[in-house]
């Protein structure tokens, strides 16, 4: 065969094949162009991180955690926040949901809300109080005292209380909870005796409750006001002054680790 002929068949056999690629080529391209989930695909993965700086402490409970009595304005928690910003060195963020006034049964109502829950659960630490309000009755329980309503009291308390701590561990299983016992401001009266021996009592069923759930700790605070009580009151004789508030604070911090 003359060479010439078998060259021209080459190159006609070449451009044929050559041709036949690009069209494969041009097909496998559009047909992936009507499916690009089947073309894989670089993908780059955000993963949204919420910056946190510093402590957010939550304050729950009644005019204790408002600071009533204080001077200053800070009140005991105030004067945690400062002991803490001090000794950790770290930036603190409080958002206080005290409520003057307020008994168990109205926190457990409060604690219930969604945004004291997302509250709850962002804080690296809780405090609360709570219980002034159920037993003395801004003072009416010491006129009309009756054991049997204290324990009728105590038992719905303690009931709420239940409760309330375990709305907090759902909302936040890790965070540890300071539960501020009671203190008698009325231990220098008539029936002050009376009156502290159910304080105490009501600390032990708060502290034994406490104890039933993890990393919530009672903190006692009836020998810090025992022995001179009015040094330690404001001029209601209820609420502590700034000088009680600060021992409550100091209370606190003491059991704090860093």
């Amino acid at each position: 065969m003359n060479k010439n002929v078998i060259r021209s068949v080459t190159m006609v056999s070449v451009f044929f094949c050559l041709l036949w690629l690009v069209g494969l080529g041009w097909a496998v391209g559009e047909y992936y162009a009507g499916k690009p989930d089947i073309i894989p695909k670089e993908t780059t993965i955000e993963k949204k991180v919420e910056d946190k700086e510093g402590l957010h402490i939550v304050a729950l409970g009644d005019s204790l955690t408002r600071g009533t009595g204080d001077e200053t304005g800070k009140g005991y928690v105030g004067v945690l926040i400062d002991e803490i910003k001090e000794k950790s060195k770290q930036d603190v963020r409080l958002t206080n949901l005290g409520i003057s006034g307020q008994e168990s049964d109205q926190l457990k109502q409060q604690i219930q809300q969604a945004e004291i829950q997302r509250q709850i659960k962002t804080a690296d630490m809780i405090v609360v109080t709570m219980g002034g309000n159920d037993l003395f009755r801004g003072g009416q329980g010491l006129i009309e005292f009756d054991p049997e309503d204290i324990t009728e009291i105590e038992g719905k308390f303690l009931e709420n209380m239940t409760f309330i701590f375990q709305q907090i561990r759902t909302s936040n299983p890790d965070a540890n909870v300071f539960f501020i016992g009671l203190y008698n401001p009325f231990i220098d009266l008539e029936q002050g005796k009376e009156m502290s021996k159910v304080v105490r009592h009501w600390n032990y069923q708060s502290a034994e409750l406490s104890a039933s759930f993890p990393n919530i700790v009672f903190v006692p605070t009836f020998d810090l006001f025992e022995l001179k009580v009015n040094d330690y009151l404001y001029s209601d004789k209820f609420h502590p002054n700034t000088k009680g508030h600060r021992l409550i604070a100091e209370r606190v911090a003491s059991l704090l680790t860093w």
